[in-house]
């Protein structure tokens, strides 16, 4: 068994990093993937070309799929034998929506600061500050791409969010959960980054969706 972690807009394997370090020391297998998020020639076939190339010939995964995340792994779904995908207070596409349709469609409407942290203000202050540093700008070109799948793959699906993030209120991730997937998310505190502020509670979250 596999875990694909897949990240949201502008990220890096830096970000799973307490994920991966809980998931390893359950002696599990990881590959945290690199995506070209700042190549501005960049867009989802290649989003999905990064992991496909990341994931080799291993089998047996489940897909960890982070905010924007969720748009890569629709894209790799259909190529790679998944057994699970997770959401982790992710965007979850519909067969051939585009996120710059994804807003729309949803209902989103963010009345958030632009000047404040809506991504990490739940964290440390030295944690916050190094995540923060970590982030690399997150190219347009993906964005009108028409999500690359026809339709999701018949395995389970389960989501998290994460109940004061301020990026995706819970209340438009549950309603958008049951909608698109069918399935209740589960919840754990804090902001829209749960692998930074509480990767333990999601480690034995996946564990045991991963033996179910």
């Amino acid at each position: 068994m596999t875990y694909v972690l897949i990240p949201g807009a502008g990220c890096t394997p830096w970000h799973w990093h307490p994920l991966t370090a809980e998931l390893q020391a359950r002696g599990q297998d990881v590959v945290a993937v690199d995506l070209p998020c700042d190549d501005e020639t960049a867009g989802l076939r290649e989003y999905r070309d990064a992991v496909l190339n990341a994931v080799g010939q291993r089998t047996e995964l489940v897909l960890v799929a982070h905010s924007l995340g969720g748009f890569t792994a629709a894209a790799v779904c259909e190529q790679l034998p998944v057994d699970l995908i997770v959401f982790v207070a992710g965007m979850i596409p519909r067969p051939r929506e585009a996120v710059s349709e994804y807003w729309s469609n949803t209902a989103y409407d963010w009345k958030g600061d632009p000047d404040s942290d809506y991504f990490f203000q739940d964290l440390p202050v030295e944690l916050a500050a190094e995540a923060r540093r970590r982030l690399r700008s997150q190219a347009g070109r993906p964005m009108d791409d028409p999500a690359l799948f026809e339709r999701w793959p018949d395995v389970p699906m389960q989501a998290v969010i994460a109940t004061e993030d301020l990026l995706f209120p819970a209340g438009y991730l549950r309603k958008l959960t049951v909608d698109r997937l069918g399935v209740a998310p589960t919840e754990l505190p804090g902001g829209h980054f749960p692998m930074l502020g509480h990767p333990g509670e999601l480690a034995g979250l996946l564990e045991g969706w991963r033996r179910a």
